[in-house]
């Protein structure tokens, strides 16, 4: 069987619309026929060689992590009376697959497995394409109401997944509450969903929007941020000189940072008053610098959270199955990856762009 697929045949160059075999699901997987697949920046950074380090690709190579199918076959050692799905029902898949054996997997955190553990779209072959493998145990079966909108249910597997694993870590740190300030930075993919798990974790927290233009603050604000900040071209005292006068306070308490630039980190501890605490979920530069002494001094914490687990999933899906969360989303056809996929590099997406098969 044929399909449909964008491939890399090389890094830093555009994707190739090829058509190619469908896979042949192992004993232990599944086949999918993808119905949609999110396009995030991280996908723009791995054709950018952010990536090439620590998730090194053979090519050609199919990239995508976002993905939502339609079960259409079983490997032959899938059990499936213990699935949970059948052939033809929609499941959501957790893109981090750990190996079961290390102690961060026997935690629940196969996203940060220490042995053999692999990413979809980052090692297995992705979503950009008609038809995917995947291991049984990370797909997640849908409602049917949920499964007639696949568009919005592929972006909760990274964009809606990875910044509420971050506003967790701040809730349970004891950052979070009445009378504090969190700011949420960068309003795209990631921060869209950020500012509403802001409000929806932040325990009656002030939530401000950092963002560089206008129309980001004001998605952010439809999605209930209370505040907005343009922050460009704008010193860290001309941006705590607006916090003090939207929030009567100079400092902010925490922020979810998804942006991560050196620039953005800096700008958050530069902002953060005294037992404030970062989330850093965004992944743009590899190195930041900061000062030493304001660690200690006024005991900072700076909490690194990537992706999510399988329950950080399972809980996201809940939240927008029961109608708590709002999505940005554009449709768009494989035909368009290339083009959107330059829009990601330049921070020119608000919201996800997904890619709808059906």
């Amino acid at each position: 069987m044929q399909m449909l697929a964008a491939r890399m045949h090389g890094y830093r160059q555009p994707l190739r619309i090829e058509h190619v075999p469908a896979p042949e699901p192992a004993p232990d997987e599944i086949l999918l026929k993808v119905a949609a697949c999110g396009m995030c920046r991280s996908d723009y950074q791995l054709i950018d060689t952010y990536f090439d380090g620590p998730f090194p690709v053979e090519f050609p190579y199919i990239p995508g992590h976002e993905v939502v199918g339609r079960v259409a076959g079983f490997g032959r050692e899938v059990p499936k009376d213990k699935a949970g799905y059948a052939e033809g029902d929609t499941v959501v898949v957790n893109p981090s697959w750990g190996d079961g054996t290390c102690r961060q997997c026997r935690e629940g955190n196969e996203n940060l497995c220490s042995g053999a553990g692999r990413w979809v779209g980052f090692g297995p072959p992705g979503g950009f394409a008609e038809y995917i493998a995947v291991q049984y145990q990370h797909a997640i079966p849908v409602t049917e109401k949920a499964a007639k909108a696949p568009e919005l249910l592929a972006p909760m597997t990274d964009a809606g997944m990875t910044p509420y694993r971050g506003m967790r870590k701040l809730r349970d740190a004891g950052k979070v509450g009445p009378g504090r300030t969190i700011a949420v930075t960068g309003i795209g993919g990631l921060g869209s969903y950020g500012v509403q798990y802001a409000k929806l974790l932040g325990d009656g927290a002030t939530v401000v929007a950092f963002a560089r233009s206008d129309s980001k603050l004001q998605v952010a604000k439809e999605n209930g941020a209370d505040h907005g900040i343009n922050v460009k071209d704008k010193s860290t005292d001309a941006i705590g000189d607006e916090l003090e006068s939207l929030t009567g306070r100079r400092t902010l308490n925490a922020v979810l940072d998804c942006v991560g630039s050196a620039a953005s980190i800096r700008m958050a501890f530069e902002l953060l008053g005294a037992e404030g605490a970062v989330a850093a979920v965004g992944l743009m530069e590899h190195k930041v610098d900061l000062p030493q002494f304001p660690f200690v001094g006024t005991e900072l914490s700076y909490f690194g959270s990537f992706w999510g687990n399988h329950l950080d999933l399972v809980e996201v899906l809940s939240l927008a199955e029961a109608g708590h969360i709002k999505h940005n989303v554009t449709k768009i056809k494989l035909d368009d990856v290339n083009e959107n996929l330059e829009a990601l590099g330049r921070g020119d997406v608000v919201g996800r762009r997904v890619i709808v098969f059906e």
